[in-house]
């Protein structure tokens, strides 16, 4: 069941930031507590509550003033909040950027008031891993979510062992299955289960999936979640492969008529000039998406029959990656 929740912001410092917390509710639709200038984070507490049990909100979200620093005039601003509400939760949030001063933070929160877990944002570097054990062993309180993007269905429930899995190049295949069921639908999961099952991979099959690659972080965001990273990082590298690919190989399907999606075996020289024209490509990229295609087609098949042989954990296929770049 779905609670109703309502938002507050108490961070009366920052220009606009009040302003800010009530557009993001508004494009979410989620209830925010009304603003009212010049009133203090404690009133405001009280204010939310009532309001709350008014607009029967079964959820209150506060969120305080950020701190990038120890402050002690802040510090004590946050205890004297947490006496008024009374939480269930208390989060820090903290850059997993600021390193070592996020973990001091977190210290000093968790000897302050009673802290009971961290959403490391900006979790989707490299650096995601050693920050989340840092953090951890510095502040002694666990890490409840990572914030990997701006948007705010980008948030993760933290598995410690999936953390283990990616710091030691070893992969999260779970977490990625995760994202891909919540970032494509179920409907998209079912077409392509039954496409895969019958062997079946067209231009616009491609199409979609290229599509659906950027919705879950281009090349590198599906990636970061993959067994043998380090490896296949560096194959890119070396090779100049970035996510201009994907917005290439994109325009290119885009300009093929419906005929040429359906079946490009009939794809010759002048369509492939056509294309190439109407992409800003030319017909030597067009050539390589052709066969990155029929390697890919050829794939489905074999997966289609339980012929997985060369599919491991090593990097990226030789065939298709020479065909990448």
């Amino acid at each position: 069941k779905k609670k109703k929740v309502m938002m507050v912001s108490l961070d009366i410092y920052r220009p606009a930031a009040q302003e800010q917390l009530r557009s993001l509710g508004e494009q979410n639709n989620i209830l925010t507590l009304p603003i009212i200038e010049g009133q203090q984070p404690t009133d405001i507490c009280r204010r939310a509550i009532s309001a709350a049990n008014l607009n029967g909100a079964e959820i209150i979200l506060f969120d305080t003033a950020g701190r990038t620093q120890i402050d002690l005039q802040m510090m004590s601003e946050i205890k004297q909040i947490e006496s008024v509400i009374n939480p269930t939760e208390t989060f820090l949030v903290a850059d997993s950027l600021t390193g070592q001063v996020a973990a001091s933070v977190a210290k000093e929160f968790k000897n302050t008031v009673n802290l009971s877990g961290i959403i490391l944002t900006r979790a989707d570097g490299d650096a995601r891993g050693g920050a989340a054990v840092s953090m951890k062993y510095v502040s002694n309180v666990p890490i409840k979510f990572l914030g990997v993007g701006e948007k705010i269905d980008n948030l993760e429930v933290f598995h410690p062992d999936r953390i283990a899995n990616r710091i030691l190049g070893m992969g999260d295949i779970v977490s990625l299955v995760e994202k891909a069921a919540q970032d494509l639908g179920e409907e998209n999961i079912k077409k392509a289960e039954e496409n895969l099952k019958k062997g079946q991979f067209s231009m616009q099959d491609y199409l979609t999936q290229l599509r659906q690659m950027k919705k879950m972080g281009g090349i590198e965001g599906i990636m970061s979640f993959m067994p043998g990273v380090s490896k296949m990082k560096s194959q890119m590298d070396s090779a100049g492969i970035d996510e201009s690919v994907i917005t290439k190989n994109e325009a290119i399907i885009l300009s093929m008529t419906k005929k040429e999606r359906e079946n490009p075996k009939i794809i010759d020289g002048s369509r492939k000039k056509r294309i190439a024209n109407g992409s800003g490509t030319d017909p030597a990229t067009i050539n390589k998406l052709l066969k990155q295609f029929k390697m890919m087609s050829e794939m489905m098949k074999k997966m289609s029959k339980g012929n997985l042989k060369g599919m491991s954990d090593k990097g990226i296929p030789p065939e298709l990656f020479n065909q990448l770049k």
